[in-house]
């Protein structure tokens, strides 16, 4: 059977090749499922000339998270949920990139996650030229707002704290403004779905361990006790994906060793 990038390949480049502007395509995958191998694989095909914005390059900074933090509830200094993500910033890096020509030089963000801050724009990527197609990837990518899931019951500890009922709610208020409407912006998404949010864990440390160097199951008991308690943060809106609660399109089913096992294209 084929692999993950094989398949988002010849979906992407089907979409690519029928459209006679660049097309703007959403990428949704728990951490650690291989988002960063398709999209490889496609910018390859391509020669370089799609341009890839990963929603984690455009988190808020830190001090825009502390503000948050301040301002609504404490659990937002912890990059990744809804609402802390700069769309507008995100929103005008894919207008850019619609207009490119062959000389247009666009600059995109990066963010450092040891410092937990944008960096400079001086550590900006460069994309050159006219982009044949423009993906968004990130984890959360096409999750759609539960209004009403503020009222259930804690899902875990982080969601137990004082200050989570604020939390949930501006997440969900955030879901359902401005992540909506850049969702709505192209009808493209493509998601690859985990057998499982314990598998999503499982695969997180071993990603920490690949960022750390270590061989699998080198991880030290503290790092894997934060990795637990970090992946808590994503855990409600990793269940609704998982549970179909997103927007539609291709799906890409995979099991825990990453081996595909259903692929349904809308």
């Amino acid at each position: 059977m084929s692999s993950i990038d094989q398949y988002f390949k010849d979906w992407a480049s089907k979409v690519i090749l029928s459209s006679d502007d660049a097309p703007l395509i959403f990428v949704s995958g728990a951490q650690g499922i291989g988002k960063s191998t398709a999209m490889n694989a496609i910018a390859n095909a391509f020669d370089n000339q799609i341009a890839i914005l990963g929603i984690d390059d455009f988190y808020l900074t830190k001090a825009e998270r502390q503000a948050l933090a301040k301002d609504t509830s404490p659990l937002f200094e912890t990059r990744g949920p809804p609402g802390t993500h700069d769309l507008v910033l995100l929103n005008k890096k894919i207008d850019e990139l619609q207009s490119t020509d062959s000389a247009s030089i666009t600059k995109i963000p990066s963010f450092d996650k040891i410092t937990d801050d944008r960096k400079s724009e001086k550590n900006d990527h460069i994309f050159n030229g006219k982009a044949k197609a423009i993906i968004v990837e990130g984890w959360l990518v096409g999750a759609n707002a539960e209004p009403d899931s503020v009222t259930e019951s804690p899902m875990n500890e982080i969601e137990n704290t004082e200050s989570a009922l604020n939390w949930r709610k501006y997440q969900e208020d955030q879901l359902s403004g401005p992540y909506a409407k850049l969702w709505n912006r192209s009808p493209h998404f493509f998601h690859l779905n985990a057998p499982s949010f314990e598998t999503v864990l499982n695969w997180r440390i071993e990603q920490e361990e690949t960022t750390r160097g270590l061989h699998k199951g080198e991880l030290p008991e503290e790092i894997r006790d934060w990795v637990r308690s970090f992946i808590l943060y994503y855990e409600r809106i990793t269940r609704r994906m998982l549970d179909g609660k997103k927007m539609s399109g291709a799906q890409l089913f995979v099991d825990k060793n990453r081996t595909v096992i259903k692929f349904e294209e809308r």
